[in-house]
């Protein structure tokens, strides 16, 4: 197929065709690399091999993380910069993944000391073995700013086993020996984003359970406390303490997230608009009522776009516990094989009811960056000895928040191939979140001075925070939406079996298997560069 670089795709497959023609000319003129395996990764493990060298006793090795984050900050520029992957979903990923190397190891080693700052639970068969086995991962008092074990984990002590699980518990800090410990614990911190069994935990997903929590009260020198039983997280997230409920809960998901990116695929293959044609007309399996109407068509479009980013979120993060907790388990890999580390990725959409844009972001989406986004904020007001319950902290944690998310889906942005924006649109977005949210604040301060707010029913103030929030995303979520639809991100395909195109729908000639052509599919296949390091698994 002849694809000339501006012409307007009549199918799909066209789209993707024109993708992959203008990486191939990117590439032999020279104007970016392949995105190749292992050596992009090259940043990140030189900060992960940092943290398995202790550097507790020594100045000198303290000092270092600040040069070797440089460099991995620089690399991971680099990559963003110049190298490109060829297949859609895997292009947004290169620029996300680099600079989400960059975020997450400054809030590892710049904003944070991980080997003095951070301990998780972990399971021993008893107090003795551990201490004989970890070194110096010993429990310390907690300092002022540490969070408890109730609202986001206790610092010091030790637990009994779980229902789940046979064995003692208690905090980890950075151990010593043996060195497979040392790996064990480094790993684990450097793929735990959300902290559920470190002492950082963030603060609205659920606290371990009261089991474990008991018996930290009880050998904490800290005044005892009762242990919370919830299972509910603040922002609404269930934590599970069953295996077999954990693994059928996300089995369920899994399976119902597999047919629903199928049927959301159908409708992104039959509509123009994501194959990067903005201003195409409504696709014409839809009412004409909604075809017609700008205003239908686009928040047919939005809503399409959402539960296609939710649906894959959600069935990506469900993988975590079915191979953690199923396919390795507790025998295997210890603690981390354990149900309870794998609450719910998203919370409650009561939050968005409850309290709009803010319940939106900071309660029902999912909170996987949530730590790292905060680590810049506290650093800062901390240095200048501020109260981080102040008016300005708390704008500056949003206003600092969204900053970064803007430049982790920017990135995205950047390193895909198609025509995007990157500035006026993923970011743009992401910067217009802290408007809305402060006039949104603002705007219910003025009805309640005025006795609006007192005087409406519960249900009243949950449809007002509804209609708000989907009027704002109106205006604003076609900044990320359009940019995704321009770069590319939507032709990817998921799964490699569809059972809804197998019954005869979607569009012409289409078959129930997939992945026919290597362009329509995510294998990977060897680049051979010009240097050694040049080389390596190419998506």
């Amino acid at each position: 197929m002849n694809l000339q670089p501006g012409q307007i795709p009549r199918s799909e497959a066209e789209a993707i065709s024109l993708l992959h023609a203008k990486y191939d000319d990117g590439i032999e003129s020279g104007l970016f690399i392949p995105f190749t395996y292992p050596w992009v990764t090259f940043g990140a493990f030189l900060c992960f091999l940092y943290l398995l060298v202790p550097h507790i006793h020594s100045g000198f090795l303290k000092s270092m993380r600040y040069p070797i984050w440089l460099l991995n900050a620089s690399l991971s520029i680099y990559l963003i910069l110049y190298s490109r992957a060829r297949n859609s979903a895997p292009s947004f990923a290169v620029g996300l993944v680099a600079a989400w190397s960059l975020i997450w190891t400054a809030t590892l080693m710049i904003f944070n000391d991980a080997q003095t700052d951070f301990k998780r639970i972990e399971r021993s068969e008893g107090a003795h073995r551990r201490s004989k086995s970890f070194g110096n991962g010993v429990l310390h008092k907690k300092d002022d700013d540490a969070p408890d074990v109730d609202s986001t984990s206790e610092p010091n002590g030790h637990a009994n086993g779980s229902s789940a699980s046979s064995g003692s518990y208690s905090w980890q800090s950075y151990p010593t020996s043996p060195f497979i410990e040392r790996l064990d614990w480094v790993l684990d911190l450097f793929c735990n984003f959300r902290g559920m069994g470190w002492n950082w935990r963030i603060s609205t997903i659920p606290p371990p359970p009261p089991e474990i929590q008991k018996q930290i009260a009880q050998d904490s020198s800290e005044p005892s406390r009762p242990a919370k039983t919830t299972k509910l997280g603040l922002d609404g997230t269930r934590r599970y303490d069953n295996r077999g409920e954990r693994l059928r809960q996300a089995l369920l998901n899994f399976l119902k997230g597999y047919l629903a990116l199928d049927l959301l695929k159908v409708l992104i293959t039959l509509d123009p608009y994501f194959w990067g044609r903005i201003d195409a007309p409504g696709p014409s399996f839809l009412p004409e009522f909604i075809r017609i109407s700008p205003v239908l068509t686009k928040a047919y479009r939005l809503t399409v776009c959402l539960y296609a980013m939710k649906t894959a979120l959600t069935w990506f993060f469900d993988m975590a516990p079915i191979i953690f907790v199923g396919l390795l388990g507790s025998d295997l890999i210890g603690a981390r094989g354990e149900p309870w580390l794998y609450p719910d990725a998203f919370g409650s959409f009561s939050n968005v009811l409850d309290k709009g844009l803010a319940g939106w972001w900071g309660g029902w989406w999912h909170q996987s960056f949530r730590f790292a986004f905060e680590a810049p904020a506290k650093s800062i007001i901390k240095a200048y000895g501020g109260n981080p319950r102040s008016t300005f902290a708390k704008l500056l944690h949003l206003v600092v928040a969204f900053t970064l998310s803007g430049f982790l889906h920017a990135a995205g942005s950047y390193t895909q191939i198609g025509d995007t924006n990157p500035l006026s649109g993923p970011f743009l977005f992401f910067e217009l979140q802290t408007l809305g949210i402060v006039f949104q604040m603002l705007l219910v301060r003025l009805l309640r001075g005025i006795g609006i707010v007192q005087k409406s029913p519960k249900t009243v103030r949950r449809i007002g925070n509804f209609i708000y929030v989907h009027v704002w995303f109106y205006f604003t979520a076609p900044l990320l939406c359009d940019d995704f639809s321009r770069g590319g991100i939507w032709l990817f395909e998921p799964m490699p079996v569809s059972p809804i195109r197998a019954l005869g729908f979607g569009p012409e000639g289409a078959s129930w298997w997939c992945w026919t052509h290597q362009e329509d599919s995510w294998f990977v296949k060897w680049h051979r560069g010009n240097r050694w390091w040049q080389s390596g698994v190419a998506f």
